[in-house]
């Protein structure tokens, strides 16, 4: 898109999708986190970009989210010792 030609959408596509993801994102790391090495980007990337996909705009409320939450803990097991091998 070009934006300075005021050019903001092209079918389906439109800046307030990546706008609104980038706000998301924003709010939480200033008002969670503060702070992100890059070592760790992608994991607060994939955090936000699964409460973005299953937001209660997309239709998908709080239980609902807790079991998505809860069944992509499944088979996965975090130990003190794969914890501290990675520190």
């Amino acid at each position: 898109m070009n934006h300075s030609a005021g050019e903001y959408v092209r079918g389906t596509v439109h800046t307030n999708t990546i706008e609104g993801y980038f706000s998301i994102f924003k709010r939480g790391m200033r008002g969670i986190y503060q702070h992100c090495s890059k070592k760790h980007l992608h994991r607060y990337l994939a955090e936000y970009d699964f409460r973005y996909s299953n937001r209660s705009a997309t239709g998908i409320e709080d239980s609902e989210r807790a079991d998505l939450i809860l069944r992509g803990v499944i088979g996965k097991r975090l130990t003190y010792e794969t914890t501290s091998a990675r520190a």
